[in-house]
């Protein structure tokens, strides 16, 4: 699928929380949605998934209690919440759709959004 359209980063504050947001031209429901991040100089990292039938959830171990991922099929959004943000949190955040979630290497990801913590 085509890349999809990302937004909501922006400079935060260690210890505070940021919403971003994951949307597309086409529906989402029939798709895994995957959420990763690059910080620079580093590789791509996934860091959270919710799949299309039962919405069962996963996430990273560095965001794991601290993020969560939901989807709005009305408003064809999903969301990643970050809670309790950290310094390493810094990069740029994006999101891309399968029928499984999708791999950090070979997913179709989008340009994504900034998500910078610093205070």
């Amino acid at each position: 699928q085509s890349p999809l359209v990302e937004s909501g980063g922006d400079l935060v504050e260690p210890g505070g929380s940021l919403r971003l947001s994951c949307a597309a031209s086409f529906r989402l429901y029939h798709y895994a949605i995957g959420w990763s991040r690059q910080a620079p100089g580093k590789e791509r990292e996934g860091i959270s998934c919710i799949t299309s039938t039962s919405g069962g959830t996963w996430y990273a171990d560095s965001v794991r209690g601290r993020f969560t991922i939901s989807r709005d099929d009305g408003k064809n959004i999903v969301y990643l919440q970050m809670n309790n943000v950290k310094p390493e949190d810094t990069g740029t955040y994006s999101c891309a759709a399968d029928y499984s979630c999708p791999s950090a290497k070979s997913g179709n990801w989008g340009q994504g959004t900034q998500v910078i913590v610093s205070s």
